[in-house]
């Protein structure tokens, strides 16, 4: 049986509507896979959302080292967005046609982090996963959809980071492949320089990147998640554009321009 975890975020999530081209192509391309009898997550992220819903309070969005800064008064709004967010990606996914649940990390306990503290305060470590919430909705015949709210060892929430989670899960759940759709379309050994594109990368390749700077912002925790992925048993991790027409079938197959990353 072969396991994927896809995680979508960035601008492939502006719209939620059931209208999306990107969120119906999304649900097709999953429900093809479950067909031929691949068991998928789908985990999301919501950081324009978050922006959105914190800027209308007027709390300033802070990020260290791609991170949300995130206090208590933020911990509220993130739960908020995040939950508002996997509701509308659920009904969106139903109303394609892919049976589909919507769940966060701290239903069943499905992740478990502790809080980081500074400067981070409660955006979350790397999560232990209870995959059971998982595997029982797909013996059921049931795409979870996951936001990434954990909760910690005292049952207070903590805001993991989308990537993060996805890394974590698909290493749990020993996946073929966790698949990142953000909105661009490959990593770069520069991040100002489109020819310095990778088609290819190993765990070693990576971890430099993330040590000489050049994964930098948003690109360091999910290019983190990828290596944390690999060491915990995924098989590859393949990072495309969420974006592009059926992104999720044009990255497995290679058709567009994608990073895979291989240990």
């Amino acid at each position: 049986m072969t396991r994927l975890v896809v995680k979508v975020g960035g601008h492939a999530l502006d719209s939620l509507t059931p209208s999306s081209s990107v969120l119906r192509e999304l649900a097709e391309d999953i429900s093809h896979l479950m067909r031929a009898g691949t068991e998928v997550v789908l985990v999301h992220g919501g950081g324009p959302q978050i922006a959105e819903l914190l800027a209308s309070v007027g709390v300033e969005s802070r990020f260290h080292e791609g991170l949300r800064i995130t206090d208590a008064q933020t911990m509220e709004y993130v739960a908020m967005a995040l939950g508002h967010v996997n509701i509308l990606i659920s009904a969106a996914m139903n109303h394609a046609g892919l049976a589909s649940v919507g769940v966060s990390g701290a239903d069943g306990s499905l992740l478990r982090s502790a809080a980081l503290g500074e400067p981070w305060l409660r955006a979350g470590a790397v999560p232990v996963v209870h995959p059971e919430v998982i595997t029982s909705l797909w013996a059921n015949g049931f795409c979870p959809v996951v936001s990434s709210l954990a909760v910690d060892a005292n049952g207070e929430l903590v805001n993991c980071n989308a990537d993060t989670a996805a890394g974590a899960l698909a290493g749990s759940l020993d996946a073929d492949a966790l698949v990142l759709l953000s909105d661009i379309d490959q990593l770069r050994r520069d991040p100002e320089d489109a020819s310095s594109s990778l088609a290819e990368a190993t765990s070693r390749e990576v971890a430099d990147l993330i040590a000489s700077g050049a994964a930098r912002e948003g690109m360091r925790p999910k290019m983190q998640a990828a290596l944390d992925a690999l060491d915990a048993g995924a098989r590859r991790v393949i990072m495309g554009n969420g974006t592009r027409p059926h992104a999720l079938r044009s990255s497995l197959d290679a058709s567009v321009p994608i990073t895979e990353v291989v240990r």
